[in-house]
């Protein structure tokens, strides 16, 4: 299992406990809406760390948007394996081709 598997299972176990003993389950009982915004706002931390240059701070933010990614997931009833699945039937074709399909 790897590390992103393993940080999705303990979200998804995190999600019933109380807000009040888990960050998680803090993010999660605000619905969707409020995991949405709080992944935007680590995005954007990601592209002016990625924009700064600094390896170590980027690494940091990358780290920050998997997880709110995963808790957004979680929110949204979207298990990681769906995304997996949507991602290995995208490593048949090149990635023009892929958004041309898309439109």
């Amino acid at each position: 299992m790897s590390t992103i598997d393993k940080l999705a299972a303990t979200i998804a176990a995190r999600a019933s406990a109380s807000g009040e003993v888990s960050y998680t389950a803090k993010l999660l009982s605000g619905g969707i809406e409020k995991c949405a915004k709080k992944f935007g706002e680590e995005a954007f931390e990601l592209a002016m760390a990625a924009v700064s240059k600094d390896k170590a701070h980027t690494a940091n933010e990358a780290a920050d948007v998997i997880y709110h990614l995963l808790v957004l997931l979680q929110a949204s009833g979207v298990p990681l394996a769906e995304v997996e699945k949507v991602l290995a039937a995208r490593e048949a074709q090149s990635g023009l081709e892929e958004k041309a399909r898309r439109g």
